[in-house]
């Protein structure tokens, strides 16, 4: 049977917290009480009160035999007439009654009055009216050392450590909710055996190690495998940001380091995770600047704490930074970060394995392709990942599906890629440039041999774009060839391609293919060596040092020379890569206009469908 009466008693109990007394509630009702109160009353008697008289008037009436008896309160004067009215009036402080009704030639005898004794009362009051402005000025007092006294602890307390704990135990995240980094997983399952038997290693002379860093793009799972390491070894998990140290106090940051790691050894075994360390991790200069030098005094106290006088065994650092390369080489060496532990993007294999992690309380329908969702996602991280499965399942709720179909994914992941459709206007003929522009890289991309095939084309507006084309490769590979260099070149000129054979113009939606097959071909001439200047690195580095470091501009510097060769090179790859765009969409003319018009009516072809169109006009 159910229990009808938890919520209320839950409510009960907030209305009595919500009473709770406190000594700030106290002076704050003293205060109305005494000060507000006859503020209130003051007023309302200035508005006028139609019940009070004059006092003559008050005395004429007893002596008409009006008024059926009187009460008198001090200086107030009640009236009750025989019609059972009831009106007042004052007299003056020290005047009697008797002489008023003598003044007037009334008979005290005639007059039904009653006098009632407020001698008490009105000493109570004189001695509060003394003693309440002495009590509420002490208490004003008390209140302002005390809150004084708050802020000199809050100032002491700036240089304790503001890490998370997660208890012994408390940490429900395991290596099983963990994918697609598996080297990562067995180079800390080492760390998790170092952490429950750190005897077994100290026994042949083995040191545990002092620290883990982990590299990685955003959204790997750095911070996840921390996590999963302190689950799986059921020890204290202390984390702490980066920039949580730096405090506008000189001296905070490396005082919180310090409070850190004396937590951390009270609790050994235990884990300290440091996330973005290359807030304060970054390489020492000279220190020109107050905020520079508190940044290096952090880093030094952490560099001590790791491998300094005091032993630190059974306490393990991990960080976590997708800039490695601008991390200190002192905090980089043996004894400190002894581990350095690299993650990727997922492969084909992993994403299937996220996927089905995430895909955990989800309901799903018939048809759906795993394999083809992991192929279509290439080049996501497990966040992103995480994040396309659940913008399926927002988008198949919305349109009250019970079940997230393969179409709410492919949506969705195209969501995650590009951005959300935008429902903007276009005109029939700038949706016609559009179609063109689109279906020309994917007819280039689809007759190269080497480029890689189309997933998916649409005229649907997405974030800046008024299209897509999504040419991406089936499996995942390393290496890059100056072959496929070239094509993937040619394939980003398609559509400029396309608008000059058939409109005989240029639009200015080009721009980001142009921006990203210059940016193609100048790797290929300044770092890849793929051009007639042969295998010579002609980069200079683009990392400068910190402000006052002698090292300012590191790497060679072109000469005017050497620059004018690059612009050349550059110049001839993009021009050889458009002519053949060029020379495919004439010749496939045919097939470009047939995708244009079944994309003018359904807005987005997947591959399937491309594929079809493709085919047909191929076996003409």
């Amino acid at each position: 049977m159910k229990n009808y009466f938890s919520t209320k008693n839950k409510n009960t109990k907030n209305i009595q917290l919500k009473f709770k007394f406190n000594f700030r509630t106290l002076l704050l009702g003293l205060f109305a009480l005494f000060f507000l109160v006859p503020l209130v009353i003051s007023f309302f008697e200035l508005k006028g009160d139609s019940s009070k008289i004059e006092i003559s008037q008050a005395l004429n009436d007893i002596k008409a035999g009006k008024v059926e008896k009187t009460m008198i309160e001090s200086e107030k004067v009640i009236l009750t007439y025989k019609d059972q009215s009831v009106k007042y009036t004052n007299k003056e402080t020290n005047e009697s009654f008797t002489d008023l009704l003598d003044k007037y030639k009334i008979d005290p005898g005639s007059v039904n009055y009653t006098i009632v004794d407020q001698s008490v009362s009105k000493a109570v009051g004189e001695i509060l009216g003394v003693i309440l402005p002495i009590a509420l000025l002490v208490g004003f007092f008390f209140f302002i050392i005390k809150a004084q006294n708050k802020g000199a602890q809050d100032i002491f307390s700036f240089g304790r450590s503001k890490a998370k704990l997660f208890a012994k135990g408390k940490q429900a995240v395991t290596f099983n909710d963990v994918a697609g980094v598996e080297d990562a997983k067995k180079e800390l399952e080492e760390i998790v055996d170092f952490l429950k038997s750190p005897a077994k290693y100290r026994k042949i002379g083995a040191r545990t190690p002092k620290g883990v860093l982990l590299f990685g793009p955003a959204g790997v799972g750095k911070t996840l495998l921390a996590r999963a390491v302190a689950g799986e070894a059921a020890v204290p998990f202390f984390s702490m940001a980066g920039s949580e140290f730096m405090e506008m106090l000189v001296g905070v940051g490396a005082s919180r380091a310090r409070d850190l790691f004396s937590q951390a050894k009270l609790a050994a075994p235990s884990i300290i995770f440091i996330d973005e360390i290359d807030a304060i991790g970054r390489q020492r200069g000279k220190g020109l600047m107050g905020g520079h030098d508190e940044r290096e005094q952090t880093l030094n106290q952490i560099l001590v704490e790791m491998d300094g006088f005091t032993p630190n065994d059974n306490v393990v650092v991990i960080a976590a930074t997708n800039r490695g390369d601008l991390l200190d080489p002192a905090l980089l060496r043996p004894g400190r970060f002894d581990r350095r532990v690299t993650l990727d993007m997922p492969d084909k294999e992993g994403r299937l394995a996220i996927l089905k992690i995430h895909a955990r309380g989800k309901k799903f329908g018939k048809g759906i392709d795993w394999s083809r969702i992991s192929d279509r996602t290439v080049g996501f991280s497990g966040a992103d990942l995480e994040n396309m499965l659940n913008e399926a399942a927002i988008f198949a709720a919305r349109q009250d599906k019970s079940e997230i179909f393969m179409s709410d994914i492919e949506e969705a992941a195209t969501k995650v890629k590009l951005g959300p459709a935008k429902k903007r206007i276009q005109t029939d003929e700038d949706k016609n440039i559009t179609a063109y522009h689109e279906a020309g890289h994917a007819i280039v991309a689809h007759f190269l041999p080497k480029a890689d095939p189309v997933q998916r084309i649409s005229i649907v507006a997405r974030g800046m774009s008024l299209g897509h084309t999504e040419i991406s490769p089936v499996t995942d590979r390393t290496h890059e060839t100056k072959t496929r260099l070239l094509q993937a070149i040619t394939a980003m000129l398609g559509g400029r391609a396309a608008e000059e054979i058939v409109f005989k113009e240029y639009t200015a939606g080009a721009a980001n293919d142009i921006k990203n097959a210059t940016k193609y071909a100048k790797a290929m001439v300044i770092d890849f060596g793929m051009s007639s200047l042969g295998p010579i690195n002609f980069g200079a580095n683009s990392e400068f040092g910190e402000f006052g470091n002698t090292e300012w501009y590191e790497g060679p510097q072109n000469s005017p020379a050497i620059q004018e060769k690059i612009d050349l090179e550059v110049k001839k790859i993009i021009d050889g890569c458009y002519k053949e765009a060029v020379l495919v969409i004439s010749k496939n003319r045919k097939t470009l206009d047939k995708v244009v018009e079944v994309l003018m009516i359904k807005e987005t072809l997947d591959k399937d469908q491309f594929d079809e169109i493709v085919a047909k006009k191929d076996s003409k």
